[in-house]
């Protein structure tokens, strides 16, 4: 995992907010940096992978634990 890594908390947001929320914190961001995000739409599964298809950034990882689901978006 790279050393710059933001993060943002989107819990309690439903589809599209916590995209939308994402897309807006990566455009401010450097190339490379990581954004983490952690939200509890079950819908996220589906949109994070597929917003990132594509935006073209990375999705270096996913991980859900007692219904938080987070994201680690690399820019590019």
């Amino acid at each position: 995992m790279p050393d710059h890594q933001d993060y943002i908390d989107v819990k309690g947001l439903l589809c599209p907010l916590p995209v939308l929320k994402a897309r807006k914190r990566l455009k401010g961001m450097p190339v490379e940096n990581v954004l983490k995000v952690d939200c509890t739409d079950p819908a996220s599964v589906l949109d994070f992978p597929h917003f990132c298809n594509e935006s073209g950034h990375a999705l270096l990882d996913q991980a859900e634990q007692d219904g938080v689901y987070s994201f680690w978006i690399q820019k590019t």
